[in-house]
C-alpha cells in the first residue's frame, strides 16, 4: 500500500490532548491528504507525567477532531522501544503509509531526516498556555483548566475520573508530624 502524495504523520504523547495540539492538526490536516496521529508512549499511564492510557487519549483525540469536524486522521498507539536506531522502523510498521512527518523534536526529525523521509517543523500556537504539562498542573492542583482543552476533552476527562486520579497522582507535599501529630513542616 503506497501513501497518498500527501500522507502525514504527527506524533506526541496527548497528555492530555489540549487546543494546542487542536490547532496543530487543523493546520496539518489542510496541507494532508490523510492525517496519521501516532499517540506515542502508549505504554504509560497512571503516572504524574503520563496519567492517561493510551485507550483514553485515542477517546480525546478521536472525539475532539469528529467534533470539529475533521475526517482525515487515522489514530495508532506507538509504543517506546528505546532503541533509536530501530525506532523509524518500527513506527513504519505501526502506522498506515505516509510520506512526511511533522514534529518539533530534534531527535523525532533526526531520526525520520536519516531514513529519507521529508520532515516538517510542526506549527505552535500559544506555547506557554497550551502546555500539558501546565494543563496536568492544573488539573491536579484543582485550578482553572477547562478552557485549554476541547470541550470533548473536557467530558472524556471527566468521564474517566482523571481529575481524581491527577490529583491522587500528583507530587504532593509531605508534612512531617512532632508526637503530638501537629504538623511541623512541609517536606516535598
Amino acid at each position: 500500500m503506497k501513501a497518498k502524495n500527501r500522507d502525514c504523520l504527527l506524533i506526541g504523547r496527548f497528555q492530555p490532548f489540549h487546543k494546542g495540539h487542536l490547532q496543530v492538526v487543523k493546520t496539518i490536516a489542510r496541507e494532508c491528504d490523510d492525517i496519521i496521529i501516532g499517540i506515542g508512549s502508549a505504554q504509560y499511564s497512571h503516572t504524574a507525567e503520563n496519567p492517561f492510557t493510551a485507550g483514553e487519549r485515542h477517546l480525546m483525540i478521536s472525539r475532539a477532531l469528529q467534533e470539529e469536524g475533521i475526517g482525515n486522521f487515522f489514530l495508532v498507539p506507538i509504543v517506546d522501544i528505546n532503541r533509536y536506531a530501530i525506532w523509524v522502523s518500527h513506527v513504519v510498521s505501526m502506522v498506515p503509509p505516509f510520506s512526511r512527518v511533522y514534529t518539533n523534536n530534534g531527535l523525532t526529525r533526526r531520526l525520520f531526516i536519516e531514513e529519507g523521509y521529508e520532515v516538517s517543523s510542526s506549527p505552535m500556537f500559544n506555547r506557554e498556555q497550551y502546555s500539558g504539562t501546565e494543563i496536568r498542573r492544573r488539573i491536579a492542583s484543582n485550578d482553572n483548566w477547562e478552557q485549554l482543552v476541547p470541550n470533548a476533552v473536557v467530558s472524556v476527562i471527566k468521564e474517566i475520573d482523571g481529575v481524581s486520579r491527577l490529583m491522587d497522582l500528583a507530587p504532593s507535599q509531605r508534612r512531617e508530624v512532632d508526637e503530638s501529630g501537629a504538623g511541623i513542616g512541609e517536606d516535598a
